[in-house]
């Protein structure tokens, strides 16, 4: 007698249509409108500076900054090798200090464990300390709809929050946003702020801390993100620069903790590496100004009832994928964003995703899928790269975005079946394995000197390849081309003179210099 068990199936990504892991456009055109702004160009440009040379100041004070990536990369490979018996560690530790662990299989899921653990609660509010899972998986959209009103207490996710607007950075979410703007967002929506407030940063921070004290004091549940927890210990860790998560953290009665299943970390040892590599990535400081840990529940201090979220939303689908797994090593220290000068000029919105920048363009497409609907907008992520290699050189973790991009785009190109780029490149392969063929297109493609400027290039190229011709030069073609020149007088005698050169320059050179 025999058992057949069947092919196993692929893990499910994130379901289609549900939180932020996809737009409505594709890069390319959500990009062009955003181009056009000129404001979010401006502030864009100043704020990735900004960071750029703050992180370049506090990496290059280290000696050993190399290593420190080698070894952030090296742990994170382990952990990504070892994630489920890793996961299940956590459970057990995070079990026996008093907590409470739920799966969670989809953002759909979560945010039903979140809104159930909220409701038994009896309270109607919830405070939040900044958190990309809570976002990707669209929670407060979630909670509003359940009667629960949400209050993000990091100041930049407050700005968002209150203008009704999407983040576009991942460690900045309002870096689109310049402190006229703010401060206008501000006397509209904060309630009985002063309405003489300007645009003066201490001043506006101190508008938001008077709203938000009153939050803190009142509210009896958090939801919090974290940035990593430790299998060894169940610990769980934030680190933020404004004391509102601290605050978040220990006055509720119940914290509720979302976390991807990428954020564990085998030891409690390991983030001996990160806190040295994330906070210089990502703000261009030393360290982060508050650093919380937490391990389950201690009685009489803190919140007295913990629960934490394990989240994954596609993850497992991404950690299945030889090439795709390496994304989940991602800290989200965006340090690839205030590198990328596509991200620079197109901002975050264009992405259409919680997760902007290179790192976004590669783990979308993984948690979500490119080929979910037709015309996925995801598909068009891979696309959104010059393929500088910057991200690579900036990534404290070594994640290889441009390789996994090319890799991406090779994924799209085999899944979308027959294209008319798949067509032309069909049609150049059967001109240029027949010599005849291929010589009568050189001829024909000489023509195009008709069409060349004085300059030598062609402004603009027929339908439907003008595309290329609007955003790069194309050179005329010569007139002979170089087969024709080859084989004529002026070639036959220039290729023997160089031979000669050559000749006589081997001679010249001492045998064991050869």
């Amino acid at each position: 007698m025999s058992t057949f068990l069947g092919m196993p199936t692929a893990p499910p990504r994130s379901p289609y249509g549900t939180g932020h892991l996809r737009g409505d456009r594709t890069f390319p055109e959500a990009a062009h409108d955003e181009l056009r702004n000129e404001q979010l160009r401006r502030n864009l440009g100043r704020a990735t500076r900004t960071i750029r040379t703050k992180r370049l100041d506090v990496t290059g004070e280290l000696p050993d900054w190399e290593q420190l990536r080698d070894a952030g990369s090296a742990i994170k490979t382990d952990t990504m090798n070892r994630l489920p018996e890793l996961l299940e560690q956590l459970e057990r530790k995070v079990t026996e200090r008093g907590g409470t662990v739920h799966w969670a299989r989809d953002g759909v899921e979560a945010n039903e464990i979140v809104t159930r653990l909220i409701r038994a609660t009896g309270s109607s509010d919830v405070i939040k300390v900044k958190s990309m899972a809570t976002q990707e998986i669209g929670l407060n959209e979630h909670l509003e709809a359940a009667g629960i009103t949400p209050y993000e207490t990091d100041l930049a996710e407050l700005i968002v929050q209150l203008a009704d607007d999407r983040p576009s950075h991942i460690l900045v979410p309002a870096i689109h946003r310049n402190r006229d703007e703010i401060r206008q967002i501000f006397l509209d929506e904060i309630p009985g702020v002063d309405p003489d407030l300007d645009n003066v940063p201490a001043h506006l921070a101190a508008a938001a801390r008077a709203y938000l004290r009153e939050k803190f004091m009142t509210t009896r549940v958090a939801v919090s993100g974290a940035n990593f927890g430790i299998a060894e210990t169940g610990t769980l860790t934030v680190v933020e620069s404004e004391g509102n998560g601290r605050m978040c953290l220990t006055l509720p009665d119940t914290l509720i903790t979302v976390m991807g299943i990428e954020k564990v970390l085998p030891r409690h040892q390991d983030l001996e590496v990160f806190l040295q590599l994330l906070p210089r990535s990502s703000t261009g400081e030393r360290m982060n100004p508050y650093t919380s840990m937490w391990t389950g529940v201690t009685p009489g201090d803190g919140p007295q009832d913990f629960h934490l979220v394990l989240l994954d939303n596609g993850r497992t689908a991404a950690l299945a994928d030889a090439i795709g797994r390496e994304a989940l090593n991602c800290i989200r220290c965006s340090a690839c964003l205030n590198v990328c000068p596509v991200y620079e000029r197109a901002g975050g919105h264009a992405y259409g995703s919680t997760y902007p920048g290179p790192i976004g363009a590669v783990l979308t497409p993984q948690l979500a899928g490119m080929h979910a609907a037709k015309n996925d907008p995801n598909s068009s992520l891979p696309y959104a790269s010059s393929l500088c290699g910057a991200c690579f050189d900036a990534c404290p973790v070594k994640i290889d975005i441009p390789s996994m991009l090319v890799e991406l785009r090779h994924q799209h190109t085999e899944q979308s079946g027959t294209t008319a780029e798949k067509l032309a490149m069909k049609a150049a392969a059967a001109v240029m394995s027949r010599p005849t063929l291929f010589t009568a297109a050189q001829k024909a493609a000489s023509l195009g000197r008709a069409v060349g400027g004085r300059d030598g290039t062609v402004p603009r190229l027929p339908a439907p390849f003008g595309g290329w011709s609007d955003s790069r030069d194309l050179a005329a073609p010569p007139k002979p081309s170089f087969r024709a020149w080859l084989s004529s007088a002026e070639g036959t005698e220039t290729m023997r003179a160089a031979a000669e050169e050559g000749a006589g320059r081997t001679a010249d050179t001492p045998e064991e210099d050869r």
